[in-house]
């Protein structure tokens, strides 16, 4: 008697399909929308997700300045990098960032929900975020992404 075995699906070039989704920042949590966001840029809301290849769909993040933090961390969450000399040590407050540069609260918090590997590269490459409404990307056709 043979034992059949299931075959592990692999997706091929052809197989993957990407498509554009659009998302409002406009009052919405940091984390949950991240998660969301790191889902559909890796694939994993796909049948044919494989973790070793990049299967994920684009996202579009407009409103970025009007994020928002539960609690009391809008005051007191902090941003951190280092240049690597003495010294070098900066940190910068989540209401300043929001002020200077509100795209990279997104990028920042969407990158840390995606896995350490040679894939996170082309993966961010797929996220675009936009402090306003306005975005160039009227030609990919984004579907509206309900988070």
């Amino acid at each position: 008697m043979q034992i059949k075995r299931n075959k592990t699906y692999i997706a091929k070039k052809p197989d993957i399909k990407r498509t554009w989704y659009i998302v409002d920042a406009k009052d919405k949590i940091l984390g949950r929308m991240a998660t969301r966001i790191a889902t559909v840029l890796r694939g994993k809301n796909k049948p044919n997700f494989s973790p070793h290849q990049d299967t994920g769909d684009g996202v579009i993040v407009i409103n970025a300045k009007d994020v928002r933090l539960t609690g009391r961390k809008m005051q007191e969450k902090v941003y951190y990098r280092f240049s690597g000399y003495p010294g070098g040590q900066r940190q910068v407050s989540f209401e300043q960032m929001l002020e200077k540069k509100p795209q990279l609260i997104i990028e920042h918090a969407v990158r840390g929900m995606l896995p350490n590997t040679k894939l996170r590269k082309d993966i961010l490459n797929r996220l675009k975020v936009y402090k306003d409404e306005t975005h160039p990307h009227i030609g990919q056709k984004p579907v509206k992404l309900d988070i």
